[in-house]
Order: C-alpha cells, then sequence, then structure tokens
C-alpha cells in the first residue's frame, strides 16, 4: 500500500485502504474513495442509495460499531478504466450498547479509474460477490 496521502493506485488498493479507513475510524478516508456518483447496497434487500451524503450517513452506521474488518481479494478484473472486484471480509464490533456483533459476505465492487490515473469505488455490494 502507498503513502496514506496519495490515492489508491489499483483497484485492489482501494479495498485495502477501505478496510484500513474502517479499523481506524476514518469516515473521511473511506469517503473519500467513493466517487460522487457512487452507489452502495448498504444491506441486503434494501433499496441502494447514492451520493456522497448518503453513502456517509452508512459508513457512520458501520464505524459505530468500531469494526475491525479483514479481507481477502478473490477476483479483480480489470477493463481499461474499468474494474470489477470479488472480495471476501470479515467484520468484528461492538454495538453502541457493548453487544458484540459479527459479520461476514462477498463483496463485488465496481472501480473506475479517475482522470489522475487513481482508482475509486463506483458501485459497492459487500453483499453481492455470494
Amino acid at each position: 500500500m502507498s503513502d496514506s496521502n496519495s490515492r489508491p493506485t489499483s483497484p485492489g488498493e482501494v479495498i485495502e485502504r477501505f478496510s484500513a479507513c474502517l479499523n481506524s475510524g476514518d469516515l473521511d478516508g473511506a469517503l473519500s474513495l467513493y466517487l460522487p456518483e457512487a452507489v452502495f447496497q448498504a444491506a441486503p434487500g434494501e433499496a441502494a442509495i447514492t451520493g456522497a451524503e448518503p453513502i456517509r450517513e452508512a459508513l457512520a452506521s458501520f464505524l459505530a460499531l468500531r469494526p475491525k474488518m479483514t479481507g481477502e481479494l478473490r477476483t479483480v478484473h480489470e477493463a481499461g478504466d474499468t474494474a470489477l472486484v470479488i472480495n471476501s471480509w470479515h467484520m468484528r464490533g461492538t454495538r453502541p450498547g457493548g453487544e458484540p456483533v459479527e459479520m461476514a459476505g462477498v463483496s463485488a465492487d465496481v472501480m473506475r479509474r479517475r482522470e489522475d490515473g487513481s482508482w475509486a469505488i463506483l458501485v459497492d455490494d459487500p453483499w453481492g460477490g455470494a
């Protein structure tokens, strides 16, 4: 992984940075990994959300759990300036009342290369790759 102040230079690095941001409670850092028009599937069976503020609110809910996330890249398919990333993930945290919570899944994420050559999330479906 490169300097934390630089943007991710590969689709896989976006996923690594996302986990690092969640683990450190860095909401702004996590949000910076999304494109302005990004779509996020916050929960299975719910409508996906679009845009920075709704995604910020959804990510804040995850961060309230004080998560520790681990993951393993399964597949990265690049086609020009677009990539599909499949990632197995596992998260442990604590609900605000102190109750432990554990989640796991296989995400399906679509990344797009920005004009500066860095990569960012266009579609984030943490539940979609199973």
